[in-house]
């Protein structure tokens, strides 16, 4: 089972030459990312064949992202970030048409109350309101372009500083040093702030063998520039949750890389084997990997339990499915390990 590559939409988002505002709903032109377990390097070899149609541009754009990789600890499956690569990363997205203007105030507790989670009719992905802890994964480059490409949510932790998002997003022939998260990020506009990895922390199972049942990463961030704040604290977090049973009403949220709003799905995370969920929903093209799939959304303050995020299997899923790897003792271990 493939997954689609999709190219960006033609029309940009931002500002124009005149500088009057692009319509909303479109991305920057850029190059190709997975959503798809389809490596970089298999991107670069399609991008190789569009260079003999004329595609040179796009050939020039993914060859520069191979440049900001790192090996970091192969044995554990760590990597401690340069502050250094983290600001350069964070002033590239700002150099780009994005706008940082504060958004609402998240709620400060939970209600203790869940709300209802009806299946979406029909079962297709929609655009959907941001939420403060779900937000859009960049990874610049050094050409001026400053795409998303993954979809990425804040988890509850001792520390308060925990992002979580598929291995995929993060690791490929590499750690990622280049990565800027934007949370509740919708419409070019960062609401609340830029946040850089500190560490990321993946199974070294994905690392030596790209094992679908590990394609879940953990970044520990610092707000870019130096502030002292805790994302946590900024934007509220979802809980985790550990061997949730499968076929439980879930949430599905992604951001796709053609558009500047997420798309979301509510149906059941069932299990497609015992080390992977299935989501039966179509819609959730190239950048809704690293999307979390949640369970008994609060009431107060519309987050939920995290029990899976967009990858896994088939680099995620194609048109008509998305996969995860399933929460289990190993995730566990590595969500310990990285809150440790």
């Amino acid at each position: 089972m493939d997954t689609s590559e999709r190219e960006p939409a033609p029309m940009e988002h931002g500002r124009d030459a005149a500088g009057s505002p692009a319509p909303t709903g479109t991305r920057p032109a850029g190059p190709w990312h997975e959503r798809a377990g389809r490596p970089l390097r298999t991107v670069l070899a399609l991008a190789l064949v569009t260079a003999v149609t004329g595609g040179v541009l796009l050939v020039v754009r993914t060859l520069a992202s191979e440049e900001f990789l790192a090996s970091g600890d192969t044995v554990r499956g760590t990597y401690t970030a340069r502050p250094a690569d983290g600001d350069a990363a964070a002033a590239a997205v700002r150099a780009g048409p994005y706008t940082e203007r504060p958004g609402p105030p998240v709620a400060a507790s939970r209600s203790g109350t869940s709300a209802p989670l009806p299946a979406s009719r029909p079962l297709t992905a929609t655009p959907t309101a941001a939420a403060p802890p779900i937000g859009a994964l960049f990874a610049p480059g050094d050409d001026g372009d400053a795409p998303h490409h993954c979809t990425a949510s804040v988890v509850d932790s001792p520390a308060g500083d925990l992002v979580v998002t598929a291995a995929h997003c993060v690791h490929d022939g590499g750690f990622r040093t280049r990565l800027v998260f934007a949370p509740g990020y919708h419409d070019g506009v960062v609401p609340y702030g830029l946040w850089v990895p500190t560490r990321i922390d993946i199974d070294p199972r994905w690392v030596n063998d790209r094992d679908p049942d590990y394609d879940v990463a953990f970044l520990r961030v610092r707000a870019a520039g130096g502030a002292r704040a805790r994302i946590q604290d900024v934007t509220g977090a979802e809980r985790i949750r550990f061997d949730a049973p499968a076929g439980r009403p879930a949430q599905l949220t992604g951001y796709p890389n053609d558009l500047e709003q997420p798309v979301g799905c509510r149906h059941t995370a069932d299990a497609q084997s015992p080390t992977q969920l299935r989501f039966a929903c179509a819609g959730f093209p190239n950048g809704t990997s690293g999307g979390p799939m949640l369970t008994d959304l609060d009431r107060a303050t519309g987050t939920g339990s995290l029990i899976g995020v967009v990858g896994g299997l088939d680099g995620g899923g194609d048109d008509t499915t998305s996969y995860s790897s399933r929460f289990g003792a190993e995730i566990a271990a590595l969500y310990r390990r990285a809150t440790g």
